[in-house]
């Protein structure tokens, strides 16, 4: 029997099995399996090779040493039969695979090397990878830090989601608004995947359904779909940091299963003889079509239940292949699931036990409740999706008829803990019949998981007090809080390397992995001075290169030692992009009025996407772009103030965005952001936070200290009681002469050339309705942004504060996330991985 050699991965410059041009370490091996994959892979001399090729080539020659780790992960797992978390997403936004990867293996040097050896560019061969476009935001990015996490603690975990063809649209500023253009993020290929057709599963939709009774008078159903798409695997590895366990993100591709009918084809046909292929792959297609329309409706309904039935059919699978048996399935996986889109899952599974496995109700239901965990990652009642009934039944109606059973037994179970109670189980019902007859989908995931959980303190009891208080009024125990976090692989050593450098040169190394434990080292350094400079010196680095790139795409100059405040994020009206805009144009105002005024150099940038079929956010888009015309080219202002939109913000533009900045604002209405993420990676590289108490601003606010927080408005609470006892906006604007002036510019089309129309949208809601109270909050705001004016003058005082907010950050890394997760809802623990 071979010897195992269970070397670590954190010593690439150590003994090494082999120099296999495959797994070897060296950079004389890398450098040679680099030109072989060229060749051999790509096809291509060296001396005719495109960046591109050579890109392509370096990515397969990394894999290749990610994927004796990815097969000796699944056979210890297997071997093992350990429980695994199955984690349902509908997004994943990994970022670019190429830089992470090599920190994630510890070769970051060696390939460095490897690609000089060969005339090339480290950095260069980075920036060319294209970033799959698999998520929106917040949500997907939260998935990716999470397998990040997984597989660092060394978890075993499997990631489910769609193979979009075409993420997440790249946006264009035309004219001052956003234009969606395709995100062709497949078009030269992705060398990370590995596609399994043998992997593949019938997903069924429409029909009818047919009732049978057998010889010993069981009732059975048989769904009779009216048609019937394939989903294809495709596999991604996951590897974790300076560890050898790497687990995999699977992702599902529809195609048809007949893609190309001849006999249409024969008889001149030439489009129906492709239809079905192109219907087929519509539903792996696009992440999140416009679904104003109804057929975006029925799109996105398809999209969930395409890869939900895909994964649970392969879970099930990966099961019963190991020996287990069916009743077990909660004993060896625990599926989350990320938000409400999959929540469908709970139906399917009953599906596929009762239907196709011939379980009994009662024993599936158990299985089901057993395996599924809920996490609930908002507070707006329209993300709670409901799906109209007609829809619903067009489209599953074998699923219709088993929602309306699980309601049947639900509120039966509810009457018995309450009775006579009709207005509780009119609440509780999956079913909303009071408008247009709707599935209650966040109604089914919390009635089909044994855990619902939030994603920040305040959002859970939000979640237990409001948006789900019936629930858990019913079941109190199944209610948890596991504050969001991000990995610190990604968005401290990887995106700002000179800040990583630095830490390790302080405290060592062991931050990277054990983040909420080492990081709080570092919190005596505040009080160096030489360390302070070392650390200003950083972050004015950082602001040059934002500043370089900022110039590339814009064509704006800013000043790097002004103060960078930044917000970027998706664009929505809760999120409050608009009230640091009335801020702006105060701000422009008292300098038009008072040209002495002591004030730092301040460069607001702001970046994200608004949804297509979302006008007023596009409209804040536009109002951005109309107000930085204006003050951007007015030569009495100069670099004092200037104001950016940075086009297609994504994880690749994150990265140098975090970085750079000195005040992270974070200004949602309270009450109405479920936790954040984009707080954190700000706070981690060393940004101060302006802010309201709202999603994991609070307990940043308490880890960081009150002193080193910028905090402003209302409460939740507050909101609340202005809300219930008739919020009048109009008096605030009558009240206050500065907001006055404000709202009055923006009406009388300053900022649009004239245009009065143009963004009447924007002051009329404000006036009329004001839904997320930002004319209540604008006067705290504005004496919250004079502190934090008066705290930058401080440089080193501000550079303390930046220090400390790093310090006191690590509790907010994925890897204590996860932890939480796996003690609290998934019951799994670490398997460690030897390599043969």
């Amino acid at each position: 029997m071979a010897k195992k050699n269970t070397r670590p991965v954190d010593d690439p410059a150590g003994p090494n099995p082999c120099d296999d041009i495959r797994v070897g370490l060296k950079p004389e091996t890398i450098a040679k399996a680099l030109v072989d994959n060229l060749f051999y892979v790509q096809g291509r001399l060296p001396e005719f090779a495109t960046r591109n090729d050579w890109y392509m080539a370096l990515a397969i020659t990394v894999r290749d040493r990610m994927i004796d780790r990815w097969v000796q992960t699944a056979r210890t797992h297997l071997l093992q039969n350990a429980k695994t978390v199955c984690y349902l997403s509908a997004e994943f936004l990994m970022g670019p695979q190429l830089g992470n990867s090599l920190i994630n293996l510890g070769i970051q040097d060696a390939v460095r090397e490897a690609v000089e050896m060969v005339g090339l560019d480290l950095d260069e061969l980075i920036d060319q990878e294209e970033e799959p476009g698999l998520g929106n935001g917040g949500l997907g990015r939260l998935a990716a830090c999470y397998m990040d996490s997984l597989a660092t603690i060394e978890v075993p975990a499997i990631g489910y989601g769609i193979r979009y063809e075409f993420g997440i649209f790249d946006q264009e500023i035309r004219d001052g608004g956003q234009v969606e253009v395709p995100d062709k993020w497949l078009r030269f290929g992705n060398p990370w995947e590995i596609t399994r057709p043998e992997i593949n599963f019938d997903v069924p939709f429409g029909g009818h359904t047919i009732q049978t009774q057998d010889e010993q008078g069981r009732f059975h159903v048989r769904w009779m779909p009216e048609r019937v798409v394939l989903g294809i695997a495709h596999d991604i590895p996951v590897l974790g940091y300076r560890v050898n366990t790497s687990n995999v993100l699977r992702l599902w591709k529809a195609e048809a299963c007949e893609s190309f009918d001849l006999g249409s084809f024969n008889v001149g046909d030439y489009f129906g003889a492709v239809n079905d292929k192109v219907r087929s792959e519509n539903i792996s297609k696009v992440l999140y079509p416009n679904d104003v329309p109804l057929q975006g409706k029925r799109l996105r309904l398809e999209q969930q239940f395409f890869f939900v039935t895909c994964s649970l059919q392969d879970v099930i699978r990966q099961h019963l292949q190991a020996g287990n048996t069916l009743e077990s399935l909660p004993d060896f996986y625990a599926i989350q699931l990320n938000d409400t889109h999959p929540s469908i899952a709970i139906a399917e599974m009953m599906r596929l036990l009762v239907d196709q496995n011939d379980m009994d109700w009662d024993t599936a239901w158990g299985v089901t409740r057993r395996t599924f965990g809920y996490t609930n990652h908002t507070l707006l009642p329209e993300a709670l999706e409901k799906w109209p009934l007609p829809l619903f039944a067009s489209l599953l109606p074998r699923h219709l008829e088993i929602i309306y059973e699980i309601n049947r037994r639900f509120l039966d179970e509810v009457r018995v803990k309450f009775p006579g109670d009709a207005a509780l189980l009119a609440r509780l019902s999956l079913i909303d019949e009071t408008g247009e007859k709707a599935v209650r989908m966040a109604h089914l995931a919390s009635a089909g998981s044994h855990s619902i959980n939030g994603v920040a303190a305040l959002h859970t009891e939000l979640l237990s007090r409001d948006v789900l208080h019936d629930f858990y009024l019913l079941y109190p125990e199944r209610f948890h809080n596991v504050t969001n976090g991000v990995t610190p692989r990604r968005w401290i050593a990887l995106s700002n390397p000179r800040l990583a450098q630095l830490i390790t040169d302080a405290i060592g190394g062991g931050w990277v992995s054990r983040t909420e434990d080492e990081l709080a080292r570092l919190e005596p350094f505040a009080e160096d001075p030489a360390f302070r400079h070392q650390w200003r010196t950083i972050k004015r680095e950082n602001k040059v290169d934002l500043s370089n790139m900022i110039r590339r795409e814009t064509g704006i100059s800013v000043n790097p030692d002004s103060m960078f405040d930044i917000q970027v994020k998706r664009i929505h009206e809760y999120k409050r992009q608009h009230l640091c805009l009335l801020e702006i144009i105060t701000l422009y105002l008292r300098l038009k009025q008072d040209p002495g005024l002591d004030i730092a150099p301040r460069t607001f940038i702001f970046g994200g996407k608004a949804a297509p079929g979302y006008t007023m956010a596009k409209l804040i888009i536009r109002l951005v772009n109309g107000i930085a015309d204006v003050v951007n080219r007015d030569p009495e202002i100069r670099d004092r103030l200037k104001v950016v939109f940075y086009p297609n913000f994504n994880v690749q533009s994150a990265q140098r965005i975090y970085p750079a900045a000195d005040l992270s604002e974070q200004i949602s209405t309270a009450g109405k952001e479920a936790s954040g993420t984009g707080n954190m990676k700000f706070a981690l590289n060393g940004a101060l936070t302006i802010g309201t108490l709202d999603g994991a601003n609070i307990e940043i606010r308490n880890h960081v200290g009150a002193e080193n927080f910028f905090l402003f408005g209302l409460t939740a609470e507050e909101v609340r009681r202005l809300k219930q006892h008739g919020y009048q906006p109009m008096s605030y604007y009558y009240s206050d002469h500065m907001l006055h002036q404000v709202l009055d510019l923006i009406g009388w089309g300053e900022f649009s050339r004239g245009d009065s129309e143009l963004f009447k949208p924007i002051v009329s809601s404000l006036m009329s309705r004001d839904e997320y109270f930002l004319l209540a909050d604008y006067s705290s705001y504005v004496e919250c942004q004079d502190r934090v004016n008066e705290a930058f003058l401080d440089k080193e005082g501000w550079a303390r504060k930046s220090i400390l907010n790093v310090a006191r950050m690590g509790y907010f890394s994925s890897d204590r996330s996860v932890r939480e997760y796996c003690e609290k809802i998934w019951k799994v623990t670490p398997v460690s991985v030897a390599i043969e």
